[in-house]
């Protein structure tokens, strides 16, 4: 009879508004609690001292070269353990109280480096601000998820790593003013940061996410089907019984090792072709200002992507980049090698990070994160290692390794990541069949 009326009166029905998924729309229409944690994310990463001047630190206190490079590659270790624990206490403890516990405890925990009366000391505590410093990434991820509606968890990703992005590239500028008065002012700075952080969280973020809340009867319905679908398992054993989920870890893990080649094989390749390092600054200094300038107005694009064909633009423009690497020790080829992993970064990036959020059940999605950041983080410190050791056996060879074990990855992320919209689907359908 409606229809009726409104034909006989030529009155059209009003399309729905399409949704407006730009950055200032996302930015503006965000709850209070996201922005702080995007600015909290700004100021945790904006005072990341530690892990930059580690090494001088203790070479100033009389350590050897290797007892410093010990204590780096012990707080690369605490980011994977960290990641995994942040992720499991994100699941028991929620988003709020894990990120209160990480910032009071590696706030108190950087000062005592200062004050450790051994080397042994000093490598416990570097190695327990690692692991509890690492906790908040997995519940930031995960409350970030909890309270962006579906179609901007993407866009809020990318806003995201743009505030870790920047505060990385600021970090180093800031550590060495305070480094200009003393190590105590460095350390003491790094603990100030992460108390202003704790006191953000404390008054800005809700104790639950609300969405967690509406959520709640529905996940207590579903809990007995998920389990028996997983066979019994629970914690990360669930989240490894995904094998299409465990293939996508695999692609981040070759990923990381592969895309961290530029910190370590490549300046060593630079310099061995004679070409002066400032080359190596100007490509670095490209992927830098390419990401902060460019991957949120990429973002707005590519979140309305078909998932696969990012992952096939994100990852395999990896492969591409570094074959270009091994086609000539020339500049030109070296900065359009990066020009091109770069473009990987900012299709694929904001997407592959956001992805396991999505991918699971909500009662392990700070599991799912935290699988995800830790076999990242793992590849990142082994990457470089790997690398070397590769260049000074094959030379510049190298570039071919790289380009085909992120081939690989590629081929991975293609067949471990799915559509997550059809994957809550089939978990809805499975369910309603159980009950």
């Amino acid at each position: 009879m409606t229809a009726v009326i409104e034909n006989e009166n030529n009155v059209s029905p009003t399309p729905p508004a399409k949704p407006d998924d730009g950055v200032f729309a996302t930015l503006r229409e965000s709850p209070r609690a996201v922005k702080a944690l995007l600015f909290g994310g700004f100021i945790s990463r904006l005072a990341a001292f530690i892990q930059i001047y580690l090494v001088l630190f203790l070479t100033d206190r009389g350590f050897s070269a290797t007892q410093a490079g010990l204590a780096l590659g012990v707080y690369g270790a605490g980011a994977v353990v960290g990641s995994l624990a942040g992720g499991s206490l994100s699941d028991r403890l929620g988003a709020r109280t894990v990120t209160l516990i990480s910032m009071g405890g590696s706030a108190l925990l950087i000062v005592s480096i200062l004050y450790a009366p051994s080397y042994a000391m000093i490598l416990a505590a570097v190695f327990m601000v690692s692991t509890v410093g690492q906790f908040y990434r997995p519940a930031a991820q995960t409350m970030l998820t909890e309270l962006t509606p579906r179609h901007r968890v993407v866009m809020i990703t990318a806003m995201y790593r743009l505030g870790l992005n920047l505060g990385m590239t600021a970090a180093p500028l800031i550590g060495a003013a305070l480094l200009a008065v003393s190590y105590n002012a460095l350390f003491w700075g790094e603990a100030a940061a992460a108390l202003i952080f704790g006191g953000i969280v404390m008054f800005a973020l809700p104790r639950r996410a609300p969405r967690a809340e509406r959520a709640a009867a529905r996940r207590a319905a579903s809990e007995a089907s998920e389990a028996s679908s997983s066979e019994g398992r629970s914690g990360y054993l669930a989240v490894f019984a995904d094998w299409r989920y465990s293939v996508y870890l695999l692609a981040m893990l070759l990923t990381s090792i592969v895309y961290c080649q530029y910190t370590a094989t490549l300046p060593l390749d630079i310099s061995a072709a004679g070409i002066s390092l400032w080359w190596y600054g100007a490509a670095v200094s490209l992927n830098g200002l390419i990401v902060i300038t460019c991957e949120l107005a990429m973002t707005k694009v590519v979140q309305k992507w078909p998932i696969r064909l990012t992952a096939l633009l994100g990852l395999g423009l990896v492969s591409v980049g570094y074959a270009i690497y091994a086609i000539s020790p020339l500049p030109i080829w070296f900065m359009l090698g990066t020009l091109v992993w770069t473009l990987s970064e900012i299709i694929g990036g904001p997407t592959t990070f956001a992805y396991p959020a999505l991918a699971g059940p909500e009662r392990l999605r700070g599991r799912y994160i935290g699988a995800m950041q830790s076999v990242f983080g793992l590849g990142t410190a082994i990457g470089p290692v790997i690398g070397t050791l590769v260049w000074f056996q094959v030379g510049r060879s190298v570039w071919l390794w790289a380009a085909l074990v992120s081939a690989i990855a590629t081929v991975a992320g293609l067949i471990g990541m799915r559509d997550p919209n059809k994957t809550d689907e089939s978990r809805t359908t499975a369910t309603a069949s159980a009950t």
